[in-house]
């Protein structure tokens, strides 16, 4: 019934439950299998970022609930990693020994005019006061350093997935009405999507936006061009409560199959799978 998530934010960063508590939710959802991914460390403290010295409690923990779990669901665990730069990213030596069962990759922050951090993953209205007053209020610039994040961190690699994937979209034309349909964007969209297929990166299809703005990550419309070009493809919704874990999963499913695709990546007996996406439930 396709019912996963690999994109799971609990206590050890920004979620706000325990890790048992979206495993009592995917039990009673029947879901097959379920990823944790704290935020990872990132070179200073933030509110939204696990500490490297909860590190090995949060592994701990996660070997516990698959114990107590393993007759009800697969479970594998992870780190949504962020791309700052050539010293902090996915692929440094740090992150890729830890034993884990895969690595998302993704971009939340950016450098402004100045060369300052600017956390750029907010609402609407505060990405605009962010343009505006951190960026000159030039947004092609803010699209183009975005961009430029991410196809570093698919040159830098270290990870499997890449976590929200034209993410910018909503807010940027929440900014300048009209952008999606402006040729540079599509074509810098297009670019991108394609060299995550070239490298072989599973694409998330995010759903955490979808009840409030019904609006998936990537967008919808490039969904039938992702399946033309190859992509992987796998539903998250990037949960921050356990009652989230589902959001948007069915819509997202749906969008997927009538691009075309028949397939979905889940996380079965120890690995990433092409499963078969049911059909049944998207009538």
């Amino acid at each position: 019934m396709n019912r996963t998530n690999y994109h799971t934010h609990t206590l050890y960063c920004d979620g706000r439950a325990q890790m048992e508590e979206f495993l009592r939710f995917a039990v009673a959802q029947r879901f097959t299998s379920l990823g944790f991914s704290s935020h990872a460390p990132l070179p200073f403290a933030t509110a939204w970022t696990m500490e490297w010295d909860r590190m090995e409690d949060y592994l701990a923990e996660f070997q516990r609930m698959k114990l107590r779990y393993q007759n009800k669901l697969e479970l594998c665990i992870g780190l949504e990693i962020d791309y700052l730069n050539s010293q902090s990213n996915p692929s440094i030596e740090r992150f890729q020994q830890l034993p884990l069962d895969y690595r998302i990759g993704s971009v939340h922050m950016l450098a402004d005019s100045l060369g300052k951090l600017v956390d750029i993953d907010c609402p609407p209205l505060h990405f605009r006061e962010l343009v505006d007053s951190r960026f000159r209020g030039d947004v092609v610039e803010v699209v183009c350093r975005y961009y430029h994040q991410l196809n570093a961190m698919l040159d830098a690699g270290g990870f499997d997935i890449v976590g929200h994937p034209d993410k910018m979209h909503y807010n940027a034309s929440c900014y300048r009405p009209g952008l999606l349909d402006e040729s540079w964007y599509d074509n810098l969209v297009r670019s991108y999507l394609a060299r995550i297929v070239e490298k072989g990166y599973i694409v998330e299809v995010n759903t955490k936006a979808y009840e409030d703005t019904h609006t998936f990550f990537p967008n919808e419309r490039y969904y039938t061009y992702l399946y033309n070009i190859g992509a992987k493809v796998q539903v998250n919704s990037d949960a921050h409560y356990p009652d989230k874990i589902a959001n948007g999963r069915q819509a997202a499913l749906q969008a997927l199959w009538n691009a075309g695709f028949r397939t979905v990546t889940e996380w079965h007996n120890g690995g990433w799978q092409q499963v078969p996406l049911c059909g049944k439930i998207l009538i």
